[in-house]
């Protein structure tokens, strides 16, 4: 079969750069474990363009771009313990129709007004928000943020404790067709979390907060930037440059083409953010190197003083060093205090774990789905909401955020004996292809063997006996493109885009050459397989 699309595109092609000897795509292949650094931002502009494409990536990444309906939350909060400045509940929220989060609200026992709250997710310890041990222990920072005069809401990730209907580390190629996975699932409740506290009558709506560490970590700073309501943040021991995420729940595909952890976390600014560090893990580089590139971004806002930096001599944790440490920040921008002294953590008293959990001697409400009803729930729910957006633009823009595509903004071009080499600028891709001089609309043809397979098609004969001016491109990994490529590393879609998401990519890129070079209608003929990518 063939796709024939007519174009006009209107671009100047640059040959003032060198087109690189190989394509970055097949040399450098960013994993969890690259060493990034953060792109220089000179003015605020820039920064707030990057910002707003980033925060679509990751709602996009997350399966939440649109956000899903905000349905009733049906929240149970049941199950009161009492001691003497603070009490702790049982809670069961429906985040989604048939889909509960469970989780416990520490609060002080005699409010002074509206008070803060604090969402405090948890990382990959054995008993999740339940944990207490030397190096982490959630009742203890909830204990102690009740104590301080917060409303504290700690709550499950997927898979753990009460929250039980999906198993936490799930990625099969289905689900993640239909970007169902760990990471948007635990977005949206963390979303739906803020929700739930800013609904309470005595927590004041613009005095939220989140903390939480190692995968916490990351749920905190994904929370904080896409949801503007997070008005102070403590990420702690996860904002590094050199390790991004061990687990498929902070790993979507798609999550990190292009960004890296701290430049996600810049999207905090310019509100309140500490970053805790440890000499003994990942993010042991955090005041030389993550702590500046995030202080300049606070700079381009003016509001340098809005962002910290604490580094204990430790292992991966969240101890009661780096808790207090919390405290204190927090309390400086929640609570207008000064004063370190009052936040220090003191007799906390542990609960037993079936006092906590909120399905002891109890079963999930009536309705409850199933991890397979579940599925075909936002299987439907996503197809639901593609069909109902009648605006072409914004569909195009859905598909390119999939994709990881862009029209150029400028393209390089290199010719010799029939012979063309393109480039995006400043991107340093490489596509190879064949040029052939004619007249009238040009045609750009696409083989999946590449060009020598689209010379010897009947329709490039056709055209060049037309004497139509014909371009031939080697799409990513076709033709004289094709090479080893390293799909080894772990949670490759993540960081890296898919072969035919590069394909149409170099689609797009060779059209921007010819709409510069021709000035007019543009033919795109996609051969075969190659017809799926010039539909894309």
């Amino acid at each position: 079969m063939a796709m024939r699309i007519f174009l006009i595109g209107a671009l100047g092609a640059s040959l003032l750069a060198q087109i690189p000897p190989a394509d970055i795509r097949d040399t450098y292949t960013p994993n969890t474990d690259t060493h990034f650094t953060m792109p220089a931002y000179q003015t605020l502009a820039e920064w707030q363009t990057r910002r707003e494409a980033l925060r679509a990536q990751i709602l996009s990444a997350a399966g939440l771009n649109p956000l899903p309906e905000r349905t009733p939350l049906h929240a149970q909060v049941f199950g009161r313990i009492e001691h003497t400045d603070y009490t702790i509940e049982k809670v069961l929220l429906e985040t989604l129709p048939g889909y509960y989060l469970a989780g416990n609200l520490y609060r002080p026992r005699n409010p002074n007004g509206k008070v803060p709250a604090v969402l405090t997710p948890h990382g990959h310890w054995t008993y999740g928000r339940l944990e207490s041990q030397p190096n982490f222990s959630g009742q203890a920072l909830g204990i102690s943020l009740a104590r301080q005069g917060y409303v504290a809401f700690a709550y499950d990730m997927v898979g753990y404790n009460d929250t039980i209907q999906t198993p936490h580390d799930f990625a099969k190629p289905l689900e993640q067709l239909w970007s169902f996975g760990p990471l948007g699932l635990q977005l949206w409740n963390s979303i739906r979390a803020v929700d739930f506290v800013q609904s309470l009558p005595e927590v004041d709506p613009k005095r939220i907060g989140a903390t939480g560490a190692s995968g916490g970590g990351t749920q905190t700073f994904l929370l904080a930037a896409v949801d503007d309501r997070i008005a102070f943040s403590a990420p702690v021991n996860m904002v590094s440059g050199i390790m991004q995420g061990g687990c498929v729940c902070e790993n979507a595909p798609g999550l990190r083409a292009g960004t890296f952890n701290v430049e996600i976390a810049a999207l905090m600014a310019p509100r309140p953010m500490l970053a805790v560090a440890a000499t003994g893990d990942w993010t042991k580089n955090v005041p030389r190197e993550e702590y500046p590139a995030l202080r300049h971004i606070y700079e381009l806002y003016g509001k340098p003083e809005n962002v910290e930096v604490v580094q204990f001599d430790a292992g991966h944790n969240y101890n009661q060093d780096s808790r207090e440490a919390v405290y204190k920040f927090f309390a400086k921008h929640a609570l207008g205090s000064p004063q370190s002294e009052p936040f220090k953590e003191k007799n906390v008293t542990i609960e037993q774990l079936q006092n906590m959990l909120a399905l002891h001697n109890r079963t999930l409400p009536e309705g409850a789905l199933s991890y397979a009803a579940l599925f075909e729930s936002w299987r439907t729910m996503s197809d639901r909401q593609t069909k109902a957006i009648r605006d072409h633009a914004a569909m195009r823009e859905r598909l390119k955020l999939v994709l990881g595509a862009e029209w150029p903004r400028g393209v390089m071009a290199v010719t010799e004996h029939g012979k063309i080499t393109l480039s995006r600028a400043h991107k340093s891709d490489r596509i190879p292809g064949i040029w052939m001089e004619g007249h009238g609309p040009a045609a750009l043809v696409v083989h999946p063997d590449g060009a020598e397979a689209a010379r010897s098609s009947e329709q490039v004969r056709k055209l060049t006996a037309a004497g139509r001016a014909v371009l031939l491109v080697d799409a990513f990994q076709t033709g004289s493109a094709k090479t080893a490529r390293d799909l080894s590393h772990r949670y490759f879609l993540t960081f890296n885009l898919t072969d035919d998401a590069n394909r149409v990519q170099d689609i797009l890129t060779a059209l921007a050459y010819l709409g510069s070079k021709i000035h007019g209608k543009v033919e795109l003929i996609g051969l075969d397989r190659a017809a799926v990518w010039a539909v894309f």
